[in-house]
């Protein structure tokens, strides 16, 4: 073989080989979001692997509920995510504060996907991030809805959807601002509580509300000014789901609130061990996916 069709046929190799192994990383990062579930009579809750942040998706009766969008870091992955769980729509989505590790991906959600109905507490932040998802609500003509306690949501038959806080309309800590969120699909509860630290707990507590669930969104990503041992006895959860990112130098989630969570027995998920986590309800039972690997 002449020396320049053996450089030219070399050439030709090498580049084929990188597209292999460019289409096969492709192909392993898209199988590793996307989830082929059964969503008829289940309802279905997406905790979303965003690092040191918050998004929960929830899909339920053919609805939609988005629950905060992670970091800005991250909102190239929740649009991956949701494009490939079939997202095209979002009945409501929710900012449960304005700090940048729950809304950092929001204007990017909104622009993204057809949004219903959007709601957030009465707060506002000088972030870019807040101000990018206010340009992007106005763009889609959407109003804020306020979170306030007592405001349900229609998630479609057999399904409850009721926020629980904030239960006052100022706070120091932006954090305590949080919308709590408990969803009940047939016999099945959860319970989304933001950042809410112990001030907001009691407060709902106080207020006598039913906060029994069987899973327990952990607050604030584990930290210790959140999940009270008594706040934790009233939820008594079964499945306990701690956001937050691997080796963050807040050092969540902390020992005290994983001790708290043994205690009663709980079944404790963080996605900076476990990543994704989906869990799956059919009403009474509730089972943790798994995803299916290929031989």
């Amino acid at each position: 073989m002449p020396k320049k069709t053996w450089i030219t046929y070399t050439t030709i190799c090498i580049f084929l080989a990188f597209v292999t192994i460019v289409v096969g990383i492709i192909v392993i990062y898209k199988s590793s979001i996307k989830t082929n579930i059964n969503l008829e009579n289940n309802m279905v809750t997406h905790f979303i692997d965003v690092g040191q942040g918050d998004c929960i998706l929830i899909q339920v009766n053919n609805k939609n509920l988005l629950i905060d969008s992670g970091t800005s870091d991250s909102k190239s992955k929740v649009i991956r995510y949701l494009k490939s769980n079939n997202i095209t729509k979002l009945d409501y989505v929710i900012a449960t504060h304005p700090h940048d590790d729950h809304i950092g991906g929001m204007a990017s959600v909104i622009n993204t996907f057809k949004v219903d109905k959007f709601f957030a507490p009465k707060i506002t932040a000088t972030t870019q991030s807040f101000e990018e998802m206010i340009i992007a609500l106005k763009s889609k003509d959407l109003k804020i809805n306020i979170c306030k306690p007592n405001i349900t949501l229609d998630l479609g038959p057999n399904t409850t959807c009721i926020m629980l806080s904030p239960n006052k309309t100022s706070y120091k800590d932006t954090n305590n601002y949080s919308c709590t969120i408990r969803v009940s699909y047939k016999n099945s509860t959860y319970l989304f509580t933001g950042d809410i630290q112990k001030l907001s707990e009691d407060e709902i507590s106080a207020k006598h509300y039913d906060i029994s669930a069987d899973v327990l969104k952990v607050a604030h990503h584990g930290s210790n000014t959140s999940t009270s041992q008594d706040f934790l006895n009233n939820v008594s959860p079964k499945i306990a789901i701690i956001s937050c990112g691997a080796y963050n130098s807040y050092g969540h989630p902390n020992r005290e609130t994983l001790d708290g969570l043994k205690e009663l027995n709980c079944i404790i998920y963080r996605t900076d061990l476990d990543k994704d986590i989906i869990l799956i309800s059919d009403g009474t039972n509730i089972t943790k996916y798994e995803k299916k690997q290929k031989n």
